[in-house]
């Protein structure tokens, strides 16, 4: 039987990879299931689309050689302001690859198509495009907001604004992931600090949640769901991230710690209400792949950013196409971390017609842990 052949399109600059490490395994994986992986950039792909330059590691660093045109293909290419991810939009657009999944919209995009989806309003903070009218009526509204580029990953330029007795307590990662902290007297000052953080891109303005379960540190959960080798959708797993001291967000590269979701909660809100809380944040999961992918075509794999608040309420932060999966790693997960890394091949045999390998032993459809 033909070998399947997986290609992963990702950003590269001469024989640098955005994340060689991550790809490292998936090659890996895919040697273990039976098939080959490589990967290639916009520019790697023949004129006549029936070959690629495609890349291999080995021991002197990641090596090119010529592959057919490949069964099925994993968009692995992240989102990076400059000419090189505008080439990339082009490729996706003119490209006729079969695809495991499609591209997603900015923020913004994304939660206007969730929220015309009614099922979702209960799992939905407030959320509005910035400009400074919004921004006055938001922190009316709200004892606290954020501020988030309708683009971009990791917790960069992210800045929380919340009242205080005396002003304003701002807080944020800048493009660097560097800490901004300062305390402001008038919503005059906030404004204009805002407008200046604001400037690069389009921004939206969004409800801040009650999730300071650890006091002075931002608390949610990384829940990850993925097709499997059946074309079904599961929950690989999920845990708590709790950020660091004073930071806007709970992001593992920004110094934030990985804790099981069910260890966390249950010390919070006891069993009982741990189990009400993480069966409501799997229909939270399943119904967003579900509104999404009935709105933007195939999905692989969804990275869901969940707040759940001091009263026990699940609440939809943002949604990541393309997720890490380092939480499971971090938490000492290693039968769900391998799970996270062999999905996303077995589902790209699967789309594309290959024999599906065994299940993994000890896969589950729950977030809890």
């Amino acid at each position: 039987m033909k070998r399947p052949i997986i290609g992963i399109l990702t950003w590269r600059e001469g024989r640098k990879f955005a994340e060689p490490v991550y790809f490292r395994k998936m090659i890996q994986a895919g040697d273990e299931l039976g098939c080959t992986v490589f990967l290639f950039s916009p520019a790697d792909v023949l004129a006549n689309g029936k070959q690629v330059r495609g890349f291999l590691p080995t021991k002197k660093g990641w090596q090119p050689r010529m592959f057919p045109r490949p069964d099925a293909v994993i968009d692995r290419y992240r989102y990076s302001p400059g000419p090189a991810f505008k080439q990339y939009v082009a490729f996706r657009k003119a490209s006729d690859f079969l695809y495991a999944n499609n591209r997603l919209a900015n923020k913004w995009k994304v939660h206007e198509v969730l929220w015309k989806d009614t099922k979702m309003h209960p799992w939905l903070p407030e959320t509005v495009l910035y400009n400074q009218v919004n921004l006055e009526r938001m922190l009316r509204r709200h004892a606290m907001i954020y501020v988030k580029p309708v683009n971009g990953t990791g917790g960069r330029n992210i800045l929380s604004v919340e009242k205080k007795m005396n002003g304003y307590q701002l807080l944020g990662r800048d493009a660097q992931r560097s800490r901004v902290s300062t305390q402001l007297g008038q919503l005059a000052s906030v404004q204009n600090k805002v407008k200046k953080w604001a400037t690069r891109d389009r921004y939206i303005v969004q409800q801040g949640l009650h999730l300071d379960l650890v006091p002075d540190r931002a608390v949610d959960m990384r829940l990850l769901i993925q097709k499997d080798g059946e074309g079904q959708w599961r929950i690989t797993g999920a845990g708590m991230r709790v950020g660091g001291a004073k930071s806007a967000t709970s992001n593992l590269h920004g110094g934030g710690k990985a804790v099981l979701a069910r260890t966390f909660l249950t010390r919070h809100f006891g069993e009982q209400r741990t189990a009400a809380i993480l069966a409501d944040c799997e229909r939270l999961a399943f119904q967003t792949v579900e509104t999404i992918e009935n709105h933007f075509g195939r999905m692989m794999e969804m990275g869901l950013d969940i707040g759940i608040d001091v009263e026990g309420n699940a609440w939809l932060i943002e949604v990541n196409p393309k997720p890490g999966r380092e939480i499971f790693r971090e938490m000492g997960q290693s039968r769900q971390y391998k799970e996270a890394i062999q999905r996303p091949i077995q589902y790209a045999m699967f789309l594309a017609g290959f024999p599906f390998a065994p299940k993994t032993a000890g896969t589950t459809d729950k977030a809890a842990r």
